[in-house]
């Protein structure tokens, strides 16, 4: 039995020796060559989209200010909506009574 130990690393070590790669192995390691290949650039060009928008994230942050500006006014002009339709018509009044005031458009300087 100790031979037959002895024997089988020897074996081994020709068979692996002059065993070459069959087709299928080689075009496994092409295709997993080709899908590392890709990956990598999936990788690279997952890493530009994030710094895109990164930029465009602090770009809508600058505008963080302007925008609590504007809803500030929206807030003010918003808020009494039954005052302003009594301005509405008080405006519309005051027109109504510069029309009359107006007469026939003769004034001073008439024809």
């Amino acid at each position: 039995m100790a031979a037959s130990n002895n024997l089988r690393p020897s074996t081994d070590e020709a068979q692996s020796q002059s065993h070459q790669p069959s087709e299928f192995e080689l075009r496994r390691a092409a295709l997993i060559g080709e899908i590392g290949e890709s990956l990598e650039q999936v990788l690279t060009q997952m890493n530009a989209l994030n710094r895109s928008l990164e930029g465009i994230i602090e770009i809508g942050n600058e505008f963080s200010s302007v925008e609590a500006l504007w809803s500030q006014f929206e807030t003010v002009m918003g808020r009494s909506p039954a005052g302003d339709e009594n301005d509405t018509s008080n405006n519309n009044n005051a027109i109504e009574s510069v029309d009359t005031a107006a007469g026939s458009g003769e004034g001073r300087h008439g024809k």
